[in-house]
């Protein structure tokens, strides 16, 4: 397991934080980049709980300065792909990954990545699926473009089949140019180093502005 080598916040200060950049008179802060207006709000996993509740007093405060909250569930969008394979297809993988862990854990977690993997990998994988809603979010309310956060939670639902630094850089130019903050459950390791629940070895390369 990965350890921080960054202190972190409170949840309430980490929020508190992201509501003051997102609401600025002259737009959102949350990126120094110009055409990437994403974010992350690194937490540990056992705080899971207290993040969602940190992330609805923290929809309520933005819907109370005009803003709409987009919630996208990364956990659905997942389910949602496997059962778009129908029930056979689940069947056989449960059966086959039930037989190989008896045999070797690791092989039978393995399967289960060779399984699951290339439903959500790549450009149209589930990057698709939140840039799809956004885009239907928009194309339904576009007054409300400007004053909209997209907040994509439940990511822990992936580990361990895929990394969210790829969501990210699939996601990168098919958001609307709306601000995206992706909840993160994970470490913190240094200015731009994360580790996905804190298990996974550290990605030192993500681009956005990390809240923790």
């Amino acid at each position: 397991m990965s350890m921080p080598l960054f202190e972190q916040s409170s949840l309430t200060d980490v929020m508190a934080d992201l509501k003051s950049d997102l609401i600025q008179k002259d737009g959102p802060r949350i990126s120094t980049m110009r055409n990437y207006r994403f974010a992350i709000v690194c937490y540990d996993p056992a705080d899971e709980f207290q993040l969602r509740r940190e992330v609805v007093r923290l929809n309520d405060d933005l819907r109370d300065h005009g803003w709409c909250v987009l919630s996208i569930n990364l956990q659905k969008l997942l389910l949602d792909r496997i059962a778009a394979q129908g029930e056979e297809w689940s069947d056989a993988m449960m059966r086959m990954e039930t037989a190989l862990q008896k045999v070797d854990p690791e092989r039978g977690l393995q399967y289960l990545k060779d399984q699951v993997g290339p439903l959500i990998e790549g450009p149209e994988g589930i990057a698709a699926d939140c840039s799809r809603i956004i885009d239907e979010f928009i194309k339904e309310n576009p007054e409300k473009k400007d004053r909209t956060v997209a907040m994509i939670g439940r990511a822990g639902a992936l580990y361990p089949f895929y990394r969210s630094s790829a969501l990210l850089k699939h996601l990168d130019g098919h958001t609307q140019n709306i601000p995206v903050v992706l909840l993160y459950p994970g470490v913190r390791n240094g200015p731009t180093g994360l580790s996905f629940m804190g298990v996974i070895s550290a990605d030192s390369d993500y681009r956005p502005r990390i809240y923790s």
